[in-house]
Formats: C-alpha cells, sequence, structure tokens
C-alpha cells in the first residue's frame, strides 16, 4: 500500500492569516508545511526568504520542506537550513554541483526528498 504524505504549499495561504492557515492545515492532517522558494531568477515570481522561514517555524512543529526553486542554491541553502528548514530540496540544474551540495545538506542533517536526485 503507497503511504500518502500532504504538504499543503504555502503559496496557497492567506498571507495576512500565515498563523492561523498553518494551523488549520495542520488540523486538517499536514504531515509537513511546504514554502516554494522563488528568487525571481530561477523562476518567477519571488516569494520569500529566511525571514518568512523563521518566522513560521515559531508558529508550527511540523517539518518545514523548503523547495529551493532558486539560481545557485549552494549559495543560500544554509541560510534556510538555519532559520528552520527540516528538508532542503533544489533543482539539480540549478548548481553545477549538485552531488557537493546533497552532501552539505546532510552534513547539516537535513533531509533532502527529490524525484530529480
Amino acid at each position: 500500500m503507497v503511504q500518502v504524505k500532504l504538504a499543503p504549499s504555502l503559496l496557497t495561504a492567506d498571507f495576512a492569516r500565515l498563523a492561523e492557515q498553518i494551523r488549520e492545515a495542520e488540523a486538517g492532517g499536514a504531515d509537513y508545511i511546504h514554502l516554494d522558494v522563488m528568487d525571481g531568477r530561477f523562476v518567477p515570481p519571488i516569494t520569500f526568504g529566511p525571514i518568512v522561514v523563521e518566522a513560521i517555524r515559531k508558529v508550527t512543529k511540523l517539518p518545514l520542506d523548503i523547495h529551493l526553486m532558486i539560481a545557485e542554491p549552494e549559495k543560500q541553502f544554509e541560510a534556510f537550513a538555519a532559520a528552520g528548514g527540516d528538508i532542503i530540496n533544489f533543482h539539480v540544474e540549478a548548481t553545477p554541483h549538485a552531488d557537493r551540495l546533497l552532501r552539505e545538506i546532510h552534513a547539516m542533517k537535513k533531509r533532502v526528498q527529490s524525484n530529480q536526485l
């Protein structure tokens, strides 16, 4: 039997009610909170950075699944991990050293879940 995990994306949330929306996702059975981080360069538009992740970390104990849709993720992944990200995903085409970045993420005791890796 296939185990299904729910990871609602914060991009669907009402940002004026973000903490409340996260609590509603928890009450609805979410297993993770998914955060699509977009830099406006690798993909448009710009979404949010580590400061927002840090604020979200304060209102939930659910794992934070950080999807880095950014150019050069090797330059920013540590900030998202330090802000409270539990799972750090990136696009292999966004970095010339995906293998190195994968090792660095694991060295920080963070997980990577991706169908690309």
